[in-house]
């Protein structure tokens, strides 16, 4: 692939890629669409395609010059793997282009819940200056001394780890394979040890991806494991959690609160009863979404680049 010969075409409804491209210098012509019209219109002129959630499979024949896609996220499963590569398109993703800002923003969300920033602010709308508390179960909390959970110790889990241990947190990690040790993590355990840890964790993060085996891997039965003053930080996917289970425990005393990133659906279904309770933090699956996360693409974009112009046969985070 001769770099000086090729067309990208981003196509992201929000993200300044194209923008943020320019800035690079690379010479390489590229052009961005913003909606799925002007997408299904311009499919044909890029040999290269940096994209996420706005593909379509139909859009597969007409992509004549396409040679090279690049996912902005980690998920792919929008592609259609058997088509693209009879077509003889490469496929990579993005995996890891969030680590920073998911495992900064489970922290967040701890460090809110702890804190009360969310009742404060809601006192603040009020016009409400809270008195001192005598009720120490009521009080704002501290980290050091506290045990997580992390379920997921991949890139994002492990930092998250590093995270946590700079609090003096004691760290659980979960993770498939434990043949290896992770730093920063004071015990690692096999994923299916999970309800056996939660009765000793004040926080439980979901760092992990969605698959069937962690599908609502937090239930009724889990949440009844945990402490009634523990907390459930989930930055994964929705569906690892049973929400009429989580909403049910949130309600009944059984944990103290939850901070949610990640919901089904997205966005969550106005009728949820996760909006109205008050030891929740709800953010709108907006972990990874940080002012770097153009950059990071670009950077793996660029980087898969270089490797197709020099003719080399893997890619960073291959698909295909």
């Amino acid at each position: 692939m001769n770099l000086k010969d090729i067309t990208i075409h981003f196509a992201h409804p929000a993200y300044q890629l194209s923008t943020l491209f320019d800035l690079r210098q690379t010479g390489i012509k590229h052009f961005q669409t913003w909606t799925h019209d002007d997408l299904r219109a311009r499919i044909g002129e890029g040999d290269v395609l940096v994209i996420s959630g706005y593909w379509k499979n139909e859009l597969l024949p007409d992509a004549d010059k396409l040679r090279f896609a690049q996912v902005c996220g980690a998920g792919y499963d929008m592609f259609d793997l058997d088509a693209v590569r009879a077509k003889g398109v490469r496929l990579a993703h993005a995996s890891g282009i969030n680590v920073n800002g998911v495992s900064d923003h489970a922290m967040a969300l701890l460090l809110a819940l702890t804190r009360q920033i969310h009742t404060g602010r809601d006192n603040q709308r009020k016009g409400i200056w809270r008195g001192m508390i005598s009720d120490l179960a009521k009080r704002e909390d501290e980290l050091p001394g506290k045990t997580m959970v992390i379920y997921g110790m991949g890139k994002i889990g492990s930092r998250l780890a590093r995270l946590a241990k700079a609090f003096d947190m004691t760290v659980l990690g979960l993770k498939r394979d434990v043949s290896t040790q992770i730093e920063h993590v004071d015990e690692l355990h096999p994923s299916e040890a999970l309800v056996d840890l939660l009765p000793r964790a004040d926080v439980t993060v979901l760092t992990c991806p969605l698959t069937e085996e962690t599908r609502n891997v937090i239930d009724g039965p889990a949440l009844a494991a945990m402490k009634p003053s523990s907390y459930l930080i989930n930055v994964a996917r929705g569906g690892c959690v049973d929400e009429a289970a989580l909403v049910e425990a949130l309600r009944g005393g059984a944990i103290a609160g939850a901070g949610i990133d990640v919901t089904v659906p997205e966005p969550l279904a106005p009728a949820s009863d996760l909006w109205g309770l008050e030891n929740v933090i709800l953010t709108p699956h907006t972990g990874g979404e940080t002012t770097k996360y153009e950059d990071n693409v670009i950077d793996i974009l660029l980087e898969n680049l270089g490797r197709l112009s020099r003719g080399e046969a893997s890619l960073h985070n291959q698909v295909i």
